[in-house]
């Protein structure tokens, strides 16, 4: 039975980073059923299939990194980026604590697995912020709200991470087998930062937008982000169990991760639109002539004459023998005038 506070049952139905650094006992809690391993030249490489996803997930986070930059006048831009790369440091965590590249025995894995976890509530803390934005408390893009956000963020994390070292360390009154102050952190605060950053989100698309298509984005990133929790907290040795220990829970909870990572990305890109007047293109500027000037034109005997326009200090610029669709412009010529004004062309009257 779950209870406030523990990690006991917790742990026993998933394989957590954590787990191994809670309970009474040296080894820690250990899950009831937990995925296949692998030996790669005499090392043990722990949820391989859980690798492969988040070596996915890096290269789809580059690639909504540079979507999201590339979207040069866009809303909180900047701010949004932000998360992509906390995001990016998270999982690159993730993948170190729970492959077993540094042993559970290793003096440095409890800052490992602290670092992960105060990536994963500032990611959740930024991600709320970026809801405040569409509210514009402060111009986005300046100093002063990009700054609000790595300091609170940075500031969210090392609480974070300070939790998870006294508790694995029970530094004081923290107690590693009643993690009470781990367990409201990450089970508590993070998803409350990021139903607050939803709720936020919706009142911004009802009161602001003329269409709701964007709440389906957003709807489905909230489900995807429960689905993947329920199946690790409730049904990870169910799962291990019915396919045989080749997968668990952790597997089917980083693919949810994921695509709601990605859903929130799609929310923000179809809530935000690039101002092309101001945005930068590195494509050069290709001219095209359409169609030539047609000598029965109206306005060709015109065109003949403002060629013979004598232009300052005297230059003449002659094409009087050269027609569109002719024998082309020839090169002008200068002729010497006298310095004391400049020469008029007499325009025929209308």
């Amino acid at each position: 039975m779950y209870r406030f506070g523990y990690y006991d049952e917790i742990c026993a139905t998933v394989q957590m980073a954590a787990c191994p650094l809670l309970g009474d006992s040296q080894v820690g809690y250990e899950p009831t059923c937990y995925a296949r391993n692998i030996e790669v030249r005499n090392a043990l490489i722990f949820q391989m299939a859980t690798l492969i996803i988040d070596i996915i997930a890096l290269f789809m986070t580059i690639i909504m990194i540079v979507h999201v930059r590339s979207k040069y006048t866009a809303v909180g831009r900047k701010e949004m980026v932000l998360v992509f790369y906390i995001y990016f440091l998270m999982i690159i965590l993730d993948f170190i604590t729970i492959s077993g590249i540094i042993p559970i025995s290793s003096v440095v894995y409890p800052y490992f697995v602290a670092g992960y976890l105060g990536l994963t509530t500032a990611m959740c803390w930024c991600l709320m912020l970026n809801g405040i934005v569409g509210f514009q408390w402060t111009e986005d893009g300046t100093a002063a709200s990009l700054w609000t956000f790595r300091l609170t963020s940075l500031l969210i994390f090392g609480l974070m991470y300070f939790i998870s070292i006294a508790t694995f360390k029970k530094v004081g009154s923290f107690d590693k087998a009643h993690p009470l102050g781990l367990f409201i952190m990450y089970f508590i605060f993070n998803p409350l930062f990021l139903l607050i950053y939803v709720v936020l989100q919706v009142i911004v698309v009802v009161n602001t937008l003329d269409e709701y298509w964007p709440l389906g984005n957003i709807s489905f990133a909230l489900v995807f982000f429960v689905i993947g929790q329920v199946i690790q907290i409730f049904l990870s040795d169910k799962i291990c169990e019915g396919i045989k220990h080749y997968v668990d829970g952790v597997f089917f909870g980083t693919i949810c991760t994921l695509l709601s990572v990605m859903m929130v990305y799609k929310y923000w890109d179809s809530i935000t639109k690039e101002d092309l007047e101001f945005s930068v293109d590195g494509k050069g500027n290709t001219w095209e002539v359409k169609e030539l000037l047609n000598e029965d034109d109206e306005f060709a005997p015109y065109a003949g004459q403002a060629a013979n326009t004598v232009g300052y200090q005297g230059v003449s610029f002659a094409n009087t023998g050269s027609q569109y669709g002719g024998q082309g412009f020839q090169q002008p010529h200068y002729q010497q005038q006298p310095q004391h004004g400049y020469q008029q062309q007499a325009y025929a009257p209308y």
